[in-house]
């Protein structure tokens, strides 16, 4: 179902209730998604962006009801990813020698994920596409967080199509920030941030600053996933900088994974440590190996400091911990403490390796913590009282 955004602006897109995963399974989707295209209409059209391709018939049907397809005279690309591109093989197949206009960057992915050779226009930042009584201005940003992603700024009506960035994964039937669930909206945008977007917290930054250079007027910001920014869209644009500027609270995480419940119990008097070093310190506990992973990594993101664990297996650590730890590396968090803990029966190594990783993923690990702790076999009462001084000397070091 379509709906006028303004009378020049109407949404052409798809709500994906049912989506619970996404880039294949590295992200959760708990709460569905959308993809967002969008029809402009003046003496011209265009077309900013398509579905992802299980739904390109529908997109096509739904636009067709929308408007005679040999009206369109452009076509924005904005991101070759699929789920942005997925609707342009068959729509193209229709409107065969319509216009694309995308960047350099678009053109070599668009012909790469689909292999087609359509009419493409290179378009660069500043250039403008005249539709009759508006323009469209393009605005190259690379890495946020394709090399090929772009942003539109509709004249006329002050709204900024900001593709990836600003977007949610958050299905909705009313399709605005003021119609959404403002705990939900929240939470999304933060895990969105933190699990896609931290890595080019530099170019945010930069992007952010460059469109406040040009000085033009924001009405709302139409992103390619989740609800449209209607109401005070410079809230989100806020948050952006906000995370972008090496963020943390008051917070310390705690994930663990565990076999026997050693390493569990271990967390959780360190927890209680954590806790009494700062009445006001949010501590949240997560296993690995149970808890939803981009989950644990917004809470990371959230975190002043982390506290990892697992027990000693074949020399090493948990695998659930390899595979978190190896996602946070590529994020590359900022200003951020570490500390490594776990059980063992013989060897012990894990500690050790983890705290080596933690390192490896940019945390800064104490000199007093650099060791970690460790408690042999099942830990007793004097294992998890050193636990507790433990989380409570961290805590005071925070």
């Amino acid at each position: 179902m379509t709906f006028k955004i303004t009378d020049a602006v109407t949404w052409v897109g798809k709500r994906d209730w049912e989506l619970k995963r996404f880039h294949g399974e590295e992200y959760s989707t708990h709460k569905g998604s959308t993809y967002n295209a969008y029809l402009v209409r003046d003496q011209k059209t265009a077309l900013i962006e398509t579905v992802w391709a299980p739904f390109a018939g529908e997109f096509i049907e739904q636009l067709k009801a929308e408007v005679d397809l040999k009206t369109i005279d452009y076509v924005i690309a904005n991101h070759a990813e699929s789920d942005h591109s997925g609707g342009l093989p068959e729509l193209m197949k229709l409107i065969p020698g319509v216009p694309v206009y995308c960047t350099a960057n678009g053109v070599k992915s668009l012909r790469g994920h689909y292999h087609q050779d359509w009419n493409f226009q290179v378009v660069k930042t500043g250039q403008r596409l005249s539709l009759g009584s508006r323009e469209l201005i393009f605005i190259e940003a690379p890495m946020l967080h394709w090399p090929d992603t772009m942003f539109d700024y509709l004249t006329g009506e002050d709204i900024l199509f900001s593709n990836d960035a600003f977007g949610h994964h958050l299905a909705t039937e009313g399709m605005y920030n003021d119609l959404a669930d403002p705990c939900a909206l929240e939470a999304e945008c933060i895990k969105y941030y933190a699990n896609i977007l931290t890595p080019f917290s530099a170019l945010v930054k930069r992007k952010i600053e460059e469109f406040a250079s040009l000085n033009l007027p924001l009405k709302m910001i139409c992103p390619s996933h989740g609800t449209i920014w209607r109401e005070n869209p410079m809230q989100i644009v806020s948050k952006y900088l906000e995370w972008s500027n090496n963020y943390q609270e008051n917070q310390v995480s705690i994930v663990y994974d565990t076999m026997w419940n050693g390493t569990r119990r271990m967390a959780e008097a360190m927890a209680e440590g954590l806790a009494q070093s700062d009445p006001a310190l949010r501590v949240r506990l997560f296993n690995a190996g149970k808890a939803d992973k981009n989950d644990i990594v917004t809470e990371i993101f959230r975190s002043k400091a982390v506290l990892v664990g697992s027990p000693t297996i074949n020399k090493g650590y948990l695998s659930s911990l390899g595979g978190l730890l190896e996602m946070v590396r590529g994020l590359g968090f900022k200003n951020k403490k570490a500390a490594a803990f776990g059980a063992y029966g013989w060897s012990g190594e894990s500690v050790k390796l983890l705290t080596a990783q933690l390192k490896e993923c940019g945390f800064e690990v104490p000199a007093a913590s650099d060791a970690g702790i460790r408690a042999m076999w099942n830990p007793d009462a004097d294992a998890l009282e050193q636990c507790r001084a433990f989380g409570l000397e961290f805590g005071k070091s925070l």
